[in-house]
């Protein structure tokens, strides 16, 4: 039966970091059009919890893996048995990623930067190229089309004192779609970025943080509150499905219109 104009009866979505947060909404608004998702996430309890929630959103089916993106041999083993699981893969989203830790440059160890980039950048980078991958050979079979999207943040524009790390890696990704967006056009594969603004996610902290955050951010949003995984489930399923077809190398903001604030 279809689902209207984001309908994803078909398609094989997988989701890094699909456990949770924005990843799960993600995963949620595609579940809702009928699609079918792969989530990788390393805690297991979580995927079970994410997989019964995604089966009752409407997904026709889910299946979870425990990769560790950091590793090229790792996410090259996923798609592996992601592909003997679905025999296909149509959308990636590549959001796995830790949050920023310190707050000054200075107070930043090489080593925290080093790891950082190991699953934030190359994790990225590794999960969208090993997709496209299939992606084209599926278009030389005569099956042209897909779309691989990178989980950006408002720290591509903005400045952020002492979270270097986080904003070089989704500056960086963001690169990288765009390179593809030129590459992989001939095949009829679109790749995007969407760049959260303040979203409440369980790696935001407790009762205490999210409410400071709230108080402090929500007046400054123009739609006067700040978000949550849910408003990703719309964007989820409009990029996977055909309905985004023809949008490609853009960064789409998701952030109550906290950029063009006066």
């Amino acid at each position: 039966m279809g689902k209207g104009l984001f309908d994803c009866t078909g398609k094989v979505a997988l989701v890094t970091g699909g456990n949770g947060g924005i990843g799960l909404g993600f995963a949620r608004g595609i579940a809702k059009m009928g699609g079918s998702l792969a989530i990788w996430a390393r805690d297991a309890e979580k995927n079970a919890a994410a997989k019964a929630e995604l089966l009752a959103a409407g997904a026709a089916r889910v299946e979870t893996y425990q990769v560790d993106v950091s590793s090229e041999e790792a996410v090259v083993d996923g798609y592996r048995q992601l592909l003997a699981d679905f025999g296909r893969i149509d959308c990636v989203f590549a959001n796995a990623g830790p949050p920023p830790r310190y707050n000054s440059v200075f107070d930043m160890p090489t080593e925290h930067w080093h790891r950082f980039q190991s699953v934030a950048l190359h994790g990225a980078f590794f999960t969208l190229r090993e997709g496209a991958r299939h992606m084209v050979a599926r278009a030389e079979a005569g099956e042209r089309g897909g779309s691989l999207v990178a989980c950006g943040s408002l720290s591509m524009f903005h400045g952020l004192p002492g979270k270097a790390e986080y904003a070089a890696s989704k500056s960086a990704v963001a690169a990288v779609i765009r390179c593809l967006a030129v590459e992989l056009g001939t095949f009829g594969i679109r790749a995007n970025v969407v760049a959260p603004g303040l979203i409440i996610t369980p790696m935001m902290g407790g009762e205490e943080t999210v409410a400071a955050l709230t108080a402090h951010y929500a007046p400054q949003i123009p739609l006067k509150r700040v978000g949550y995984p849910e408003d990703f489930e719309g964007i989820g399923a409009f990029l996977c499905s055909d309905a985004s077809s023809f949008l490609t190398g853009e960064t789409i903001t998701i952030d109550g219109g906290y950029m063009i604030r006066p």
